[in-house]
This record gives C-alpha cells, sequence and structure tokens, in this order.
C-alpha cells in the first residue's frame, strides 16, 4: 500500500510543436503536428506518482484563467489532492512552448507565470501537510526560498526529502543538507558539483562531490544508459531496457514520480530505481508530458 506523497512545484499548459529538427538560434523551422498539452515538473511527477498507485497531495499556484480551471479539472481526474491548490489573481497560469525533433529531442522555454508567485508566505499551514505525508518530492521550477523553506520543515520532521534538480540550478549547502535523495541528470549533476559529467567514471565523481555537501544519497539520470546511485556505503549503476523513443519531455519528471512510489513502498533502493528506469522507458515512447506516463498495470 503506498503511503502519502506531497508533491510541490509547477503545473505548466504545454504547447508542443513535432519538427524534423531543432531550430538554431535567429532560425525558423517549418513543423508539423501541435498538441496542447498539461504539463509542468511538478504537475507531471505528481500525475506520475498518482497512476503508480500513490496517495498524492499537490500544492502549486495557477492563474485564475482557463489553463488554471482546466488544470484542476485534470489533477480531480487523476485523484490527485489539490485542498491546498493556490490561485493568484494578477499573474497568469505558467506555460512552456516545447519543440520535439525526429530523434525525440526537445527544446523547452518556459513562462512561469503563477509559478514563481508559490512562495512561503503561502505556506502557512505547510506543516501540517508535511505531518501528515510520508515523503516530499519537489523540483526548481518555483522559487528556490520555497523549495529551501519546505526541504527544511520537512527535515526537521524527520520526513524524505527527493529533490529533483531541475531545470539546472546551483543549490545551497544548507538546502543540500536537508535533501535525502538528490535525482540530477549529467547537467545538472555537473552545475552542482563542478564537476562536467562525460562518462561514468566521471558520473561518479559528480555524486562523490554532491554526497560531500551533506545529500545521503544521489541517483544521477543517466537517459539511455539508465541511473547511477551513490551513497557513502554503496554505488551502483541500474541499466535500462532499449525502446524507440518518440519524445523524451517528461521522461524525469516520470522517473521521480515513480522513485517515490517505490520508496513509499519501502522497496530497496536499488528495486526503485530499476522501477522508476522501466516508467520511464515506457513514457518515452510516447507523446507529451503528463499523458505519457505510465499506470501501474502498464509496468
Amino acid at each position: 500500500m503506498s503511503k502519502k506523497i506531497l508533491v510541490v512545484g509547477s503545473t505548466n499548459t504545454d504547447m508542443v510543436v513535432k519538427a524534423a529538427r531543432l531550430p538554431r538560434p535567429g532560425e525558423t523551422v517549418l513543423g508539423g503536428a501541435f498538441m496542447m498539452n498539461a504539463g509542468g515538473k511538478g504537475a507531471n511527477q505528481a500525475v506520475a506518482a498518482a497512476r503508480l498507485g500513490a496517495q498524492v497531495i499537490f500544492i502549486y499556484k495557477t492563474g485564475n484563467d482557463i489553463f488554471g480551471q482546466q488544470t484542476m479539472q485534470l489533477f480531480a481526474d487523476e485523484g490527485i489532492d489539490t485542498s491546498f491548490a493556490l490561485t493568484d489573481a494578477t499573474h497568469p497560469s505558467g506555460v512552456a512552448l516545447i519543440t520535439v525533433d525526429e530523434q525525440a529531442e526537445n527544446c523547452i522555454v518556459v513562462a512561469s507565470g503563477a509559478n514563481a508567485r508559490l512562495l512561503p508566505a503561502d505556506l502557512d499551514g505547510i506543516a501540517g501537510v508535511i505531518e501528515q505525508s510520508d515523503m516530499v518530492l519537489m523540483q526548481l521550477e518555483i522559487p528556490m526560498e520555497t523549495i529551501e523553506y519546505v526541504a527544511g520543515i520537512a527535515a526537521s520532521k524527520g520526513k524524505a526529502v527527493i529533490l529533483n534538480p531541475a531545470p539546472a540550478h546551483p543549490l545551497s549547502k544548507s538546502l543540500l543538507q536537508n535533501v535525502s535523495i538528490l535525482t540530477p541528470n549529467e547537467t545538472e549533476a555537473g552545475m552542482i558539483s563542478g564537476i562536467q559529467v562525460t562518462d561514468t567514471a566521471s558520473a561518479y565523481e559528480a555524486a562523490a562531490a554532491i554526497c560531500a555537501m551533506g545529500v545521503k544519497t544521489v541517483i544521477i539520470t543517466l537517459g539511455a544508459k539508465g541511473a547511477l546511485i551513490y551513497t557513502d556505503t554503496f554505488q551502483t549503476e541500474i541499466p535500462v531496457e532499449k525502446v524507440e523513443a518518440v519524445d523524451t519531455t517528461a521522461a524525469g519528471d516520470v522517473f521521480n514520480g515513480a522513485l517515490a512510489v517505490a520508496l513509499s513502498e519501502d522497496r530497496e533502493i536499488t528495486d526503485a530505481v530499476e522501477f522508476a528506469c522501466k516508467a520511464a522507458s515506457i513514457s518515452v515512447t510516447r507523446l507529451g508530458a503528463q499523458a505519457s506516463a505510465p499506470y501501474r498495470n502498464e509496468l
């Protein structure tokens, strides 16, 4: 039986264009199919966790607009608890513009909107929400002060904090010391550690450097190569099944949502990462962000 997972993060509406290749600076490329999907790293992770069987509480902020209203209905359909969701009367809901090429690679520009206004002052009652949750999952599409605030409360209450440090951003040592599990990709691991990740050996070096900053467990996601787990006492690599990718947009988010679910079921870390890799490998075979997240029976 899954426990309660509290997700604090962003929600966006993704506007996606498929194209033969990603445009260079100053270039216009004629694309193909256009889709408008629900996205945002926090929302993607919340939906992924809910579809895999977790009880999810999601705290986010949208604008008082059609995108915000649609978002609320979508989360209700997924069975996500949005009792603590917030509405900003002056800022619009977040939007992401995404281009996906024929190799399933993507480039994304985000207009954060109300996501950037989710501030500690909005979260007066969050200590009680954290108390009733078993772990906290966050990303970096909301203000850093909010992430640090929530992580500090969670750590003080002995709750596990999973932080997906995406998009890449420098992190304070005080924040890292409140994080139980950090899940960067290669680029993010390089920014945080100061060690450029180019291969498995440098990934281990980066993970060791991040652990030395105070993080208990580092899991570096390596795309098609799977993931690397590093703690002070245990290190290993987890391979991923080979699939034909069509869109990698939310692969990392699905990985993190699935990881939280598996850990909430008291699985060992290797089993949890294998579960997360399998969920992510399914997601890249489908278009869209939340739409690509698999259900439990598919795993």
